[in-house]
């Protein structure tokens, strides 16, 4: 009999402020990244980062006012989303 136990960490809570955004993942870690890491829920109001909701079994989470979503994964390995590139307007 094969069996493979899932052993990635889900987030179960979360808080953004003006400067972070921290999780509380379900192994008892916490893990807390800039929120300078996502130039969309940089560029978002306040109740724009309050309004998310965290998506699969904590898989990641979700902000669906400006379409954002970053996963525990992403988190843990220290990788930002990437910035819309910008059209020079030459060619």
């Amino acid at each position: 009999m094969n069996t493979a136990a899932i052993n990635d960490p889900m987030i179960v809570s979360l808080n953004v402020t003006a400067d972070n955004i921290t999780a509380e993942l379900s192994d008892g870690r916490t893990v807390s990244v800039p929120l300078a890491w996502s130039w969309r829920l940089s560029d978002a109001t306040a109740e724009q980062r309050k309004n998310f909701e965290i998506i699969g079994s904590g898989e990641g989470v979700h902000w669906p006012d400006i379409d954002e979503d970053i996963s525990a994964r992403g988190m843990l390995q220290g990788i930002p989303a990437r910035p819309p590139i910008q059209s020079t307007g030459t060619r």
